[in-house]
């Protein structure tokens, strides 16, 4: 099931959280940057990497403190070289799904992945999450059930407009 809800991430219950991040796996947003604030210490610890990841990347990390869920998956959406891009959102979308999938995530939460100043539009972000999402749900058990969590009804609308344009609407 495919759910747009207008929430916060840092405290919406699943199974995974998808993080954008950078090649350092810095935060993207300060919607994102909450999930340190609310994961303490123990979270900061576990997002420690020794070498920059590739735009398109995604990475597990146990969550930690007062997060809701057990684990993140970062999704490294952009470098200080290579800006946010929809390839670049496919490609680290496609690999979050892909490493929900080899953990068994039944549920898992989603900001919009790429949107901020300067980055991608909301309805271009909804359009190519939705894709990405379809295609891997058509052959993938996990995850059963995303949660895409956004701050506004009018981001509400644009992920909702996406799904129902690709036939997914359950939201």
């Amino acid at each position: 099931m495919i759910r747009v809800v207008v929430d916060d991430l840092a405290f919406l219950a699943s199974d995974a959280i998808v993080r954008p991040a950078t090649t350092r796996l810095d935060p993207t947003t300060p919607a994102v940057r909450r999930l340190e604030q609310v994961g303490g210490p123990e979270f900061t610890a576990h997002i420690r990497i020794q070498k920059e990841l590739a735009v398109g990347a995604a990475v597990v990390t146990a969550g930690g403190g007062d997060l809701p869920a057990e684990f993140v998956i970062h999704a490294v959406i952009r470098s200080d070289t290579e800006p946010v891009t929809r390839e670049g959102v496919a490609r680290a979308w496609q690999s979050a799904l892909e490493r929900a999938q080899e953990w068994e995530f039944g549920r898992l939460t989603v900001p919009p992945l790429g949107t901020g100043a300067g980055n991608l539009a909301v309805e271009d972000a909804a359009e190519v999450m939705v894709q990405v999402l379809k295609v891997h749900a058509g052959s993938a058990a996990f995850p059963a059930d995303v949660s895409i969590v956004v701050e506004t009804p009018e981001d509400r609308e644009a992920f909702e407009a996406a799904l129902q344009r690709r036939g997914a609407a359950e939201s």
